[in-house]
């Protein structure tokens, strides 16, 4: 089958949301349209050389950060002579040597069987496990991690490698066949303001959607529709935080927009963060973000609102809703008419014992312009997902997922986009060190 191409690509650089519908790109939808071209393939090399060399500077810099100690206190001359302090030992076990650094890794991997076996070996409307009945190395992930004292500073830097690292690139940093990403890089301060201004720079991962990149901090191990159309993976930017009580909690951003490393147009992206606990088994998140995600235009803004509800009912039962509306103005595939996308995504989840636990979840994904899946469709998805918790840092689950569309979405044995429904089963694995 020929690719169709559309002259309209969302983010050349992240694979997760293009809409040139070649089969390596078709169904990426969570960054939106950014108009710009491919990088040049004699940037590829230095990128790689940039990534290593920011591995590199922040090892350095986390040794010279935990090396300086606390400060000398101010005393008398006697004082001074008569303290002893004990000396300082360099890390001798490996264990020391992580905690000096803020250092983990995090490795996940898993197979995905699809019933209807497809020649394209795709499933249709997935990110990360896309790939359909082949063993995937997932993710890779090393973390240098310090948390800020108050009037100090702290930082996190995060590499991912692996096939969910072609999916999440940024644009400017990283092409759609790298099988590695610099996906966070940034230094916080709080300042002994109030309760504590905390101030955030670099790259970070998006504030937005109850799921994440890591499957070990979601309750399934296949993403929602949500997280990968709906959302962005990361903002490059500033943040602002502040928590004025135990019942609010507030964060202000201003970014280059939806995965961007580089601003692609002359306006920056406004983003809002307000997290409420009105009661100790209650938290709702209203997330607001606001800007042009447009390269060729810096008055086309997309608006998103996503609604975050947790309910813990007891100790181990705990229900959330995740709930979004977006708005882009005039977008390209519909024709330069303004198009709009809604998301409800629901979960349950019960813990029997300290080691097993169990996760439904169901959604419901409106693209009714057709601007964030490809096709104007409406998507349902159920998924079952239990959890073993083997040892402490390794867990393993196994999933149940069955997708349906209102148009033919997805593949059968032969032929691609010819039916309306699949079904998956999938066993993911996920170990923290």
């Amino acid at each position: 089958m020929e690719p169709v191409t559309f002259t309209y690509i969302t983010n050349p650089f992240c694979k997760k949301v293009a809409f040139s519908w070649d089969r390596r790109y078709r169904g990426m939808g969570r960054q939106g349209p950014k108009y710009s071209d491919m990088p040049a393939d004699d940037s590829h090399v230095m990128k790689k050389n940039l990534l290593g060399l920011s591995l590199a500077l922040s090892i350095l810099f986390t040794f010279v950060i935990n090396a300086g100690g606390e400060e000398a206190k101010p005393g008398t001359a006697t004082e001074a002579k008569a303290e002893v302090r004990p000396e300082a030992k360099p890390p001798r076990s490996l264990d020391e040597i992580k905690n000096l650094l803020g250092m983990s890794i995090y490795l996940q991997g898993g197979y995905t069987f699809n019933f209807r076996s497809p020649d394209s070996g795709t499933n249709e409307e997935r990110i990360f496990d896309q790939k359909a009945n082949t063993l995937l190395i997932d993710l890779v992930q090393v973390q240098f991690l310090k948390d800020p004292a108050v009037g100090g500073l702290g930082y996190k830097l995060k590499g991912s490698f692996g096939e969910t690292a072609k999916y999440i690139h940024s644009a400017g940093l990283g092409s759609p066949d790298d099988p590695y990403d610099l996906t966070e890089a940034y230094v916080d301060y709080i300042a002994p303001l109030g309760k504590g201004l905390r101030l955030q720079m670099g790259k970070f991962a998006t504030y937005l959607g109850f799921e994440v990149i890591e499957a070990k901090n979601n309750f399934n191990y296949s993403r929602s529709y949500l997280f990968n159309f709906s959302t962005p993976n990361t903002h490059t930017g500033f943040m602002a935080g502040y928590k004025f009580s135990q019942a609010l909690t507030t964060n202000l951003y201003w970014v280059n927009g939806w995965d961007q490393t580089t601003g692609t147009n002359r306006w920056r992206t406004f983003g809002a963060s307000f997290i409420l606990t009105p009661l100790e088994p209650v938290q709702l998140t209203f997330n607001f973000i606001y800007g042009p995600e447009q390269s060729a235009s810096s008055s086309n803004n997309r608006f998103l609102f996503d609604w975050i509800g947790a309910f813990s009912a007891t100790k181990n039962l705990k229900f959330v809703a995740n709930v979004d509306y977006g708005h882009e103005d005039k977008v390209p595939p519909n024709n330069g008419q303004d198009s709009e996308w809604y998301a409800v995504t629901l979960y349950a989840k019960y813990n029997f014992t300290e080691f097993f636990s169990a996760c439904i979840r169901a959604e419901y994904f409106d693209d009714r312009d057709g601007v964030r899946t490809g096709i104007v469709q409406q998507l349902k998805e159920i998924t079952i997902t239990n959890e073993f918790k083997i040892m402490k840092d390794l867990l393993v689950r196994p999933e149940y997922r069955h997708d349906w569309s209102d148009q033919n979405a997805f593949d059968s044995a032969h032929n691609t986009r010819d039916t309306k429904s699949q079904d998956t089963i999938a066993l993911g694995v996920m170990y923290t060190w």
